[in-house]
């Protein structure tokens, strides 16, 4: 069995094994590919699993408004699924979560059985009140436009699942 990953921030030199990570999957259509300018623009936001020091594992957590975050990227090596990685980066996320005042976390993801157990639900429909609505049709972000389920972005999703936890 592989040592216990160590969970840490990221930092600007583990952009190039974030993106390694993330390139089969969003080959696979699994997550959305990114320049690499994207990954330093985000890089306060990522955490990384590290074993023997290597990175095995990433994941960021994205606020997108003053009770809501979402959860980005989350990405584990082939040669580590199946083993808590994934599932240790999430924990740290949602602490990351608690400790600035966030309560609702939100995914997109075709690993619904993972976020299941995790404490996710999936959900359909707005999950904000029009006022908060209206302030984050704003965003120029993606992943805010896929979290509104607007139509401009209906032709770039993955097909992927809706999902969110109360903390």
């Amino acid at each position: 069995m592989p040592s216990q990953p160590e969970i840490r921030r990221a930092r600007t030199p583990d952009v190039r094994a974030i993106r390694d990570l993330v390139a089969p999957l969003a080959e696979s259509r699994v997550l959305v590919s990114k320049d690499a300018v994207a990954y330093f623009e985000g890089i306060q936001e990522f955490r990384v699993a590290e074993i023997d020091g290597v990175v095995v594992g990433c994941g960021a957590l994205h606020v997108m408004w003053e009770d809501l975050a979402e959860i980005r990227t989350l990405a584990v090596s082939r040669d580590h699924l199946g083993h808590g990685v994934g599932g240790a980066l999430l924990r740290a996320l949602l602490e990351d979560a608690r400790e600035i005042g966030v309560e609702r976390i939100f995914c997109l993801t075709f690993e619904t059985d993972f976020f299941t157990r995790h404490g996710f639900t999936e959900i359909e429909g707005r999950a904000v009140d029009p006022e908060v609505y209206a302030e984050l049709l704003r965003s120029y972000d993606e992943g805010v436009a896929e979290f509104l389920d607007l139509e401009r972005v209906k032709p770039n999703t993955l097909g992927n699942t809706r999902m969110l936890r109360q903390l």
